[in-house]
């Protein structure tokens, strides 16, 4: 069986196309991942607006057309291509599913959104070790005491991602995940917890708590679930997301992300 991280964007598409439910961290190596929001037309600018306000935890990657089921970062379909789904009801979530073709609406705006998974197989080439690819979980993500900047509808806090780093690999951490800022780029937040409003490291919001070793530190980076915290937050009537740790694969080289 061919490993996840050598297969191919659309064999990892065919198969969570066919069903595979899994977290795409450490899938398909050397090429970028994103988040997905899928909302209304007449909620689209809002986001929009909110996205640039809020740059880490939102870079737009891509933007379709109302009704649009393909992107310019994948040749998928974006209703069945992700390994699973999130649909939000005026800001409730619903329901998760592997497919949303049923559910895709005329009006829908599909923002692809930058990443951290992106910039994880750089961090193993570069010596970084990544804690939750080592364990086969997905990576552990927290809703933060920080608030994003609002915008016409839409607010909420920032969420992050967390991994655990050697103390004495942190600035590498740092130095590596700097050159990507399409994908989150830099950590916001290296060590204590409590000063993002994360009581315990073992209770993520999303995802699966790892395992911080004697020697390590928490290192946080800006996380792509926040759109999700935004229509938690302010209800739209209708949204659909990716469940998190669950990716779209693009078929864009993350080296397409690095900057000098």
């Amino acid at each position: 069986m061919t490993p996840p991280a050598d297969l191919s964007p659309s064999r990892a598409r065919a198969l969570f196309r066919d069903g595979l439910r899994v977290p795409t961290s450490g899938y398909s190596a050397g090429y970028a991942q994103a988040n997905l929001i899928a909302l209304p037309r007449e909620a689209a600018f809002d986001f929009l607006l909110f996205a640039q306000r809020n740059p880490k935890p939102c870079p737009v990657l891509d933007v379709t057309e109302p009704g649009q089921v393909s992107a310019s970062v994948l040749d998928g379909d974006l209703r069945t291509d992700l390994p699973a789904y999130r649909v939000y009801r005026s800001g409730e979530l619903v329901e998760e599913r592997t497919d949303v073709t049923d559910l895709w609406r005329d009006d829908l705006v599909a923002f692809l959104i930058g990443c951290s998974f992106t910039f994880e197989a750089p961090l193993l080439e570069a010596g970084v070790p990544v804690r939750h690819i080592e364990a086969g979980t997905n990576v552990a993500m927290y809703a933060t005491n920080r608030r994003c900047r609002p915008a016409g509808r839409f607010s909420g806090p920032l969420v992050v991602s967390m991994r655990p780093i050697p103390a004495d690999r942190v600035a590498d951490a740092v130095r590596v995940t700097s050159r990507y800022p399409a994908v989150h780029g830099a950590p916001v937040h290296v060590g204590d917890p409590a000063a993002l409003g994360i009581t315990d490291l073992d209770r993520p919001d999303y995802g699966d708590p790892v395992e911080v070793r004697p020697g390590e530190v928490p290192v946080f980076w800006a996380c792509g679930v926040t759109p999700q915290a935004a229509v938690t937050a302010s209800a739209p009537e209708f949204a659909i997301g990716h469940a998190p740790g669950h990716m779209a694969i693009t078929d864009v080289r993350d080296s397409s992300y690095q900057v000098p």
